[in-house]
């Protein structure tokens, strides 16, 4: 992922699943492959999130500097929620 935008999003989508599902071992490999880019790919360190009703504030640190992003949850809990609607379609691994 070369945007940390983009692997931002991504990381969040995934421990989001991550957190609600822990006995799925796929959702558990993805997050930490993408808890890796942020900090290989991206030296992002010391991650935080914050939930309202619209929006996910995830504040980092990179190179020293403190630095925070938005995301609509709609644009997060989409997928999980199509999970959750749809259990048949994704199976525990």
């Amino acid at each position: 992922m070369k945007s940390l935008q983009d692997a931002l999003y991504n990381w969040l989508t995934i421990k989001m699943i991550a957190e609600a599902r822990p006995n799925d071992g796929a959702a558990q490999e993805t997050y930490k492959l993408f808890d890796g880019v942020l900090k290989k790919d991206h030296g992002v360190e010391q991650v935080t999130i914050e939930k309202d009703e619209e929006m996910y504030l995830v504040t980092y640190t990179k190179e020293g500097q403190t630095k925070s992003t938005r995301f609509p949850t709609e644009l997060i809990d989409c997928f999980l929620e199509q999970m959750e609607r749809e259990p048949e379609k994704f199976q525990n691994y």
